[in-house]
């Protein structure tokens, strides 16, 4: 918002659809899956 990309309607459906997702059962699957891809991140040596 600070950069003016995002309108606060739509960062407000962003961040109410986020907790409606959470609430959901598919919450520990995503969790899940973002931390396989930041622990595949990290394990990228440069």
């Amino acid at each position: 918002m600070r950069s003016g990309s995002i309108k606060p309607g739509p960062a407000i459906v962003a961040i109410l659809f986020g907790f409606f997702l959470a609430s959901t059962g598919m919450a520990d699957d995503i969790q899940r899956f973002l931390d396989s891809i930041a622990g595949m991140i990290n394990s990228i040596s440069f």
